[in-house]
């Protein structure tokens, strides 16, 4: 308990200054970010983002497949027209393939995870390029979006555009 009260303690502390309650339901850049979840990449930070400017999906990897449902409904519905692919450096989904997690699943749980593609990936630009080209190519997003693959550096922060 003692996380969640120290959370609590500091969104306390945020809502009191909190001024931003007016912010339309659709996002004012009207574009989308689908980004790692890892900790050490803040997607807002790194792209200059304030809270209503964008939609930041975020999933192990940042893997379109992931994002495709949370894109089809900012872009449909919320009228994003852009797509922004951020994968990272020291990327932990480069540490291990299916058959490894399956295995650590079935001896730490009992559970049987074989159903699932944990989706990890060898190559950190070819990953980003696989997941540019999968949005790019889903009947479920318009054709004319533009979508643009970065890899973010861990150790300095700067995003690099991968092609």
């Amino acid at each position: 308990m003692a996380l969640v009260n120290e959370l609590l303690n500091a969104n306390e502390a945020y809502a009191d200054g909190f001024t931003k309650g007016d912010l339309p339901m659709p996002p004012g850049r009207r574009f989308a970010v689908v980004a790692c979840m890892d900790a050490r990449l803040d997607p807002a930070k790194a792209l200059g983002l304030e809270e209503g400017d964008a939609h930041v999906i975020r999933n192990a990897g940042g893997r379109a497949a992931d994002a495709l449902r949370s894109l089809v409904i900012s872009q449909r519905l919320l009228g994003t027209q852009e797509v922004i692919v951020v994968h990272h450096t020291d990327c932990g989904m480069l540490t291990f393939d299916n058959p490894t997690l399956y295995g650590i699943c079935r001896e730490q749980l009992g559970a049987d995870a074989s159903d699932i593609d944990f989706l990890p990936f060898g190559d950190l630009e070819q990953s980003v390029r696989d997941d540019v080209a999968i949005i790019r190519s889903s009947p479920l997003i318009a054709k004319d979006t533009p979508v643009t693959g970065f890899v973010y550096d861990v150790k300095t922060g700067k995003l690099h555009e991968v092609v």
